[in-house]
């Protein structure tokens, strides 16, 4: 978990679990999602649907599963961005459990004007913050 620039810690509830009881699939990409909206928060006043400007949209999902997890367990999931371009970037995210890996995988995010309904720049401000915290 070295490598990653922001870890955010989560106990997997009751509604993550399913009926093989263990951790759905789609739960794990609910963990990269509030991973992901602390991970912004913590660059400053940002939000999926607040950059500075414009939001994001997610046109795809990666995801590894690689062991199960469940109900009432302590995960940390691990957050970085990379490959920052004009107008979009991809988010890479590690979930583990006392150190074993669990599950990985990314998510290209392209900027996106709710208002026009098309992709645009990454806001300046954001872009800044975004290449500071990571060190790009």
């Amino acid at each position: 978990m070295n490598n990653f620039s922001f870890q955010f810690s989560y106990r997997v509830g009751v509604a993550d679990i399913n009926y093989g009881g263990h951790v759905a699939n789609s739960a794990v990409l609910n963990f990269f999602q509030d991973a992901r909206i602390a991970y912004l928060a913590g660059l400053g006043p940002y939000s999926e649907i607040d950059l500075g400007g414009c939001g994001i949209i997610m046109p795809e999902a990666h995801v590894l599963y690689r062991k199960e997890m469940f109900l009432g367990e302590q995960l940390r999931i691990g957050v970085k961005s990379r490959d920052l371009k004009r107008s979009n970037w991809v988010m890479e995210y590690r979930i583990e459990r006392e150190s074993e890996l669990t599950a990985e995988g990314e998510t290209p995010l392209i900027c996106f004007n709710y208002q026009t309904r098309k992709p645009c720049r990454i806001p300046v401000e954001f872009r800044t913050a975004l290449t500071t915290f990571e060190e790009l």
